[in-house]
C-alpha cells in the first residue's frame, strides 16, 4: 500500500471516529436536554407559575439554548479545522459538549422557576410516598399483621404501664419505709 493510500485511510478513519463521536455526543446531549425539559415540565403538573417566575425560567432556558448553539458552533469550527488538516483530538469534542452541558444546566437550574418546579416535584413525591404508606398499612392490616399504628399503640401502652409500675413501686417504698420506722 502506498503512503498516500495509507494517509488517506488514516484520515478517513480519523474523520469517521470524529463523526461518530460528534453524533454520539449530540445524541446524548439532546436526549439529556429532552429528558431534563420533560421532567421539568412534568413537575409543573398543569400549574402555571407566577409571571416573573415564568419569565425567569424562559430566560434561563434561552440562555441554555445559547450555550448549546455556541457549542454547536465550536464543534463546527473544530470539524472545519480537522478537515483543513489541523491536529484535533477527539476528546476536544467531548469536552466541548460536557462543558456546554454543565453551563446550560447551570443556566436553567439557577432560576427560581427551576426551584419552584423542584419544590412541586418534591411535594408530589412526598404525597405519593404518603399514599404508598397508606396502601401498605391497609394491606398489612388485611393480612392480619400488626400495622405501624398498632405497634405505636402497644408502645404507648407499655410506656404508660411502666409509668404506673414506677409510681406503684415508689408508693410501696414509702409504705415499707414508714413500717420500718
Amino acid at each position: 500500500m502506498s503512503d498516500t493510500n495509507q494517509i488517506q485511510d488514516e484520515w478517513n478513519e480519523m474523520v469517521e471516529q470524529m463523526n461518530e463521536a460528534v453524533a454520539e455526543s449530540v445524541e446524548q446531549n439532546m436526549e439529556a436536554q429532552s429528558a431534563f425539559m420533560q421532567s421539568w415540565s412534568d413537575a409543573f403538573d398543569n400549574s402555571v407559575p407566577e409571571e416573573d417566575v415564568l419569565e425567569e425560567g424562559i430566560e434561563g432556558y434561552n440562555n441554555a439554548y445559547e450555550v448549546w448553539m455556541d457549542a454547536a458552533n465550536q464543534m463546527f469550527e473544530k470539524t472545519t479545522d480537522a478537515a483543513e488538516g489541523e491536529d484535533v483530538d477527539a476528546t476536544e469534542f467531548r469536552d466541548i459538549w460536557l462543558q456546554s452541558a454543565n453551563e446550560a444546566f447551570k443556566e436553567v437550574m439557577s432560576t427560581s422557576a427551576f426551584a419552584s418546579a423542584n419544590g412541586q416535584l418534591v411535594e408530589t413525591m412526598m404525597e405519593m410516598q404518603q399514599e404508598v404508606d397508606e396502601v401498605t398499612q391497609d394491606t398489612i392490616a388485611q393480612m392480619g399483621l400488626p400495622t405501624q399504628g398498632d405497634i405505636e399503640e402497644v408502645g404507648e401502652r407499655i410506656v404508660e404501664l411502666e409509668r404506673r409500675q414506677h409510681a406503684v413501686e415508689e408508693k410501696l417504698d414509702r409504705i415499707l419505709d414508714a413500717i420500718e420506722e
